[in-house]
């Protein structure tokens, strides 16, 4: 297992902890990361697109002119497509673009982006968050004091309003509860920060699948 340092909020080394091999020690499965993210995007369509057809638009019920003897082409409707002002033919409808994913599939492209991160020693453990009252400008202070640079997934526990307040305004962190980790957020970041309560293990990863199995029962 591979080794990463433990550091306190003022960059001080804490101790090591080991990686679970089997979440960010994999060979990354580019193809699957690349299905899983498009499955997330697509979700977060709105897909309220609407065009009018010729059948909705208002008028054009009575027939333009009559269709012998005037010399023109002939017209039905004011409302078809080729005229000005007319319906839309096979324009974009309300729908819903979200995309079935497998959840065996969702598993191997989150292991697989963390696998990525943590062989590009890209993955931080902090020791703990401290943050006794939300503090943006202590909060820059840590990150520059462990090293956290560029894009950073700052994962955090779901009821530490403290942390989560003190590091949501900075322009560069995205704070998330890790139990919505996700592929999308941790390939476009430079950093993954967890603490070491919070940190991904088989273990984990195993009782949270069994709790959602039998939800689902």
């Amino acid at each position: 297992m591979s080794k990463v340092d433990i550091v306190k909020s003022d960059g001080a080394k804490a101790g090591s902890i080991d990686l679970d091999e089997s979440i960010f020690g994999i060979e990354p499965n580019i193809p699957v990361m690349h299905q899983v993210v498009t499955g997330q995007l697509a979700a977060k369509r709105s897909g309220t697109h609407n065009t009018k057809t010729r059948a909705e638009i208002r008028g054009g019920a009575a027939k333009p002119w009559k269709q012998k003897g005037t010399g023109r082409a002939r017209a039905g409707s004011s409302n078809m497509p080729h005229w000005r002002g007319g319906g839309v033919a096979m324009g974009p409808k309300p729908r819903n673009y979200a995309q079935k994913t497998p959840k065996k599939m969702k598993r191997l492209a989150l292991f697989s982006a963390l696998s990525d991160r943590a062989a590009s020693d890209n993955i931080l453990i902090v020791d703990t968050w401290d943050f006794e009252s939300p503090s943006t400008s202590r909060a820059q202070t840590v990150l520059n004091a462990i090293g956290a640079t560029g894009k950073v997934l700052l994962v955090i526990d779901a009821n530490d309003t403290n942390t989560e307040k003190s590091f949501r305004n900075l322009p560069n962190v995205h704070v998330l509860p890790v139990g919505q980790l996700n592929v999308f957020d941790i390939l476009v970041s430079d950093y993954v920060v967890f603490t070491k309560d919070n940190l991904p293990t088989f273990a984990k990863t195993t009782e949270t699948n069994s709790m959602d199995n039998k939800e689902n029962e």
